[in-house]
C-alpha cells in the first residue's frame, strides 16, 4: 500500500483527485478521545476497500484530514475524493459514478430544469436519499488591503460591494462601520466561484436574506454579482492574495492557509469576530426541513442574535438511505461514524472548520447507525 498524508497547506495545490490510505504517524488530539474512537475502529468499524465521493470543494481540506486520521486506524481502507465543486458531485451520484457525494446545499426538492434533484437521487439509490450535515464551514468574507488587519461589514456594505455599488475601500459607507480605520482609496477588486458552488448559494443566501435592499440576485450555485472568477474555493482565495484591494467569500480554512484577513460581520447586533464559538451559536439554531434521517437544515441568515456569526454553510454527505449494495453501505456507514465522531470534529476545528453543535450531532449520529 502507498502511504500517504496530505496536510491543509499542501492540499491547495492539488488537483484532481484525492486518494488517501493508511499513515504511519501518531495521531494527534486529546489522547483519551483519541484512544476511545481508535478502539471503537478496531473492533470493527474498519473495512478493507475502496469508497470514491465526489463534491464540495470547500469540505475538502476537512475531507483530507478526517480521510488521513481513519487511514492511520484502518489501513486497508482507500476514499478517493474529487473536490469538483457541489453541483459535479450531485450529479455524479445520481449518475452512479460515485458512492455518495459531498454538497454545500441539500438536495433539491423543488423542480429545476425540469428535474428535481431528491426524486432523482432517490431512483438512482431504489431508496430515499439522506442528506447528512457533517462540516459545519463557515463562511469568511475574505479581504487583502495593505495597511488593514481589522475591517467590519454589514450585510447591506457586503451586498454594495459584491453587487459592485461600492467600488473603493475608502467608500464612505465603509468608513462609517469603521472608526479609526484607515483605509485607502485602493480599488476594490471582488473575486467569485465561477464553477457551481454551493459556498456562492449560500452566500448568496446570506445576502438575499440579510440585505434584500442591496442584492438583487436570486440565491444560486451559479454567481449573478460582479468580480473575476476563479475556480474553486483555492482559486478565489489565491487571487485575493495576490492582489491588493481583493476581496471573497470563502470558507475560514482557505482564508486561513492564505493569511488572508476576516472581516467581522454585523448583522445588527454589534461586530462579530469569526469563531468556531459564534459559529456554533448560529448553527445550533437551524431548524431541520427535512423529515426522519434526512437532515438538510435551514439557517437563519437574518439573524441578530448576539454572538452568532451569519454566513455559514453546512457541507451535507449525500448517501442512499438503503443502497443497492450492501457491503458497500456498510463501510460508508464506518467511515461517516468517524468522520461525525468528537476526534474527528476536533481535527477539523483545528484547521477552520467549526465542530457540529451537540444537538446536530446526536442527530447525525443516530442518522448514520439507520444507513442500510
Amino acid at each position: 500500500m502507498k502511504i500517504q498524508r496530505l496536510g491543509a497547506m499542501a492540499s491547495l495545490a492539488l488537483v484532481g483527485s484525492i486518494t488517501l490510505a493508511g499513515c504511519g504517524s501518531d495521531s494527534t488530539g486529546d489522547p483519551a478521545s483519541s484512544s476511545d474512537t481508535t478502539a471503537s475502529a478496531a473492533a470493527g468499524d474498519c473495512f478493507d476497500g475502496t469508497l470514491n465521493a465526489e463534491g464540495s470543494s470547500a469540505q475538502k481540506n476537512a475531507f483530507e484530514e478526517v480521510t488521513a486520521k481513519f487511514g492511520e486506524q484502518c489501513t486497508g481502507a482507500t476514499i478517493n475524493y474529487n473536490p469538483t465543486g457541489s453541483g459535479a458531485g450531485i450529479k455524479q451520484f445520481i449518475g452512479g459514478q460515485v458512492d455518495f457525494a459531498g454538497s454545500d446545499s441539500a438536495l433539491k426538492t423543488e423542480p429545476k430544469d425540469g428535474k428535481v434533484e431528491a426524486d432523482d437521487a432517490a431512483a438512482a439509490c431504489g431508496s430515499p436519499a439522506w442528506n447528512i450535515p457533517m462540516v459545519t464551514g463557515p463562511i469568511a468574507i475574505a479581504f487583502n488591503v495593505k495597511g488593514v488587519d481589522k475591517l467590519i461589514l454589514t450585510p447591506a456594505v457586503a451586498g454594495d460591494i459584491f453587487s459592485g455599488v461600492i467600488t473603493t475601500w475608502n467608500d464612505a459607507k465603509i468608513a462609517a462601520i469603521n472608526p479609526g480605520v484607515t483605509l485607502p482609496a485602493t480599488a476594490i477588486k471582488p473575486f467569485f466561484r465561477s464553477d457551481e458552488s454551493g459556498t456562492t448559494e449560500n452566500f448568496t443566501k446570506y445576502l438575499k436574506a440579510a440585505s434584500p435592499a442591496n442584492w438583487a440576485g436570486e440565491p444560486a450555485k451559479k454567481w449573478t454579482g460582479k468580480g473575476e472568477g476563479k475556480e474553486k474555493s483555492s482559486g478565489v482565495a489565491e487571487g485575493v492574495k495576490s492582489t491588493d484591494g481583493g476581496v471573497t467569500y470563502v470558507e475560514l480554512s482557505y482564508a486561513k492557509d492564505n493569511q488572508l484577513g476576516v472581516a467581522q460581520i454585523d448583522n445588527g447586533a454589534g461586530a462579530v469576530e469569526l469563531t468556531s464559538e459564534s459559529v456554533g451559536k448560529a448553527v445550533a439554531t437551524a431548524k431541520q426541513t427535512g423529515t426522519g434521517n434526512d437532515l438538510a437544515l435551514k439557517l437563519d441568515y437574518a439573524t441578530k442574535e448576539a454572538g452568532a456569526y451569519p454566513i455559514n454553510l453546512v457541507t451535507y454527505e449525500i448517501v442512499c438511505s438503503k443502497g443497492k449494495d450492501a457491503a458497500k453501505q456498510k463501510n460508508i456507514k464506518a467511515f461517516l461514524k468517524y468522520f461525525a465522531s468528537e476526534d474527528a470534529q476536533k481535527a477539523i476545528e483545528e484547521i477552520g472548520y467549526a465542530p457540529l453543535p451537540t444537538e446536530v450531532q446526536t442527530k447525525v449520529e443516530a442518522a448514520i447507525d439507520a444507513i442500510s
